[in-house]
């Protein structure tokens, strides 16, 4: 087993829980005590990443399927495709929730991190290391298993958000499946030895750790201009 990749991948996924834990809008949303304004932002910002999620992981299967290589990996990324599905779904459900309409959502401005998580997996799976995404699940289904279902509870009981009980469900989907994808993940990737590949990985945990802090920042004076479009 290729402990060393699992060792890097694991230390990405909690030095970007640490950062979280220090950063005061994501700590708030761990402790269940964001506002609604704030909360319908992380929620806008994480639909407009996790749309791509599906077709992305599926072109990097595909990709790595026609080069003949690591089959177990190509089948990894398109069952990953698979579990993803419609998972944009529950992010424009809990928004509905809070009052914001799908419109509103789809034109709502999106952050740079965002912007730039999208276009680094895109140009992974299109033309870079295909392999590279499986780095980025990593670190996001590590942060799940530890912090979504947390975040889920703690809202429904303390944020005091009309409608939250209605507007966690993406949260606490993921809180409930993540912990065994991580296993999973390690489980497959502990196989991994060609030294390309697995910088390939390193490299996208990395980029999504410095990444994904960034949904929590600015933007939100543009999205507090724009504003949910109620039903």
């Amino acid at each position: 087993m290729n402990a060393k990749l699992i060792a890097v991948l694991e230390h990405e996924s909690q030095e970007l829980i640490r950062q979280l834990d220090a950063h005061p809008r994501a700590r708030q949303l761990f402790e269940g005590t964001l506002d609604a304004e704030t909360y319908a932002h992380y929620l806008v910002q994480t639909y407009h990443y996790v749309r791509w999620t599906t077709p992305l992981l599926a072109l990097a299967g595909r990709r790595m399927t026609a080069r003949g290589q690591h089959p177990v990996l190509a089948g990894l990324l398109l069952q990953k495709a698979q579990e993803e599905t419609g998972h944009e779904k529950w992010l424009l459900a809990d928004l509905r929730n809070l009052g914001w309409s799908a419109e509103a959502v789809e034109h709502a401005p999106l952050s740079p991190a965002v912007e730039a998580y999208v276009a680094w997996n895109r140009f992974t799976a299109e033309a870079g290391s295909p392999t590279a995404f499986l780095g980025t699940a990593y670190v996001l289904e590590a942060l799940s298993s530890l912090r979504a279902g947390v975040a889920a509870r703690n809202l429904r009981e303390r944020s005091g958000i009309p409608g939250i009980h209605k507007a966690v469900t993406f949260l606490r989907g993921h809180g409930d499946a993540d912990e065994g994808h991580v296993a999973e993940l390690a489980t497959i990737l502990g196989s991994l030895t060609d030294p390309d590949e697995c910088e390939a990985l390193v490299l996208s945990a990395r980029t999504t750790r410095a990444l994904y802090p960034g949904l929590f920042e600015e933007t939100m004076t543009a999205a507090r201009d724009l504003g949910p479009a109620r039903h």
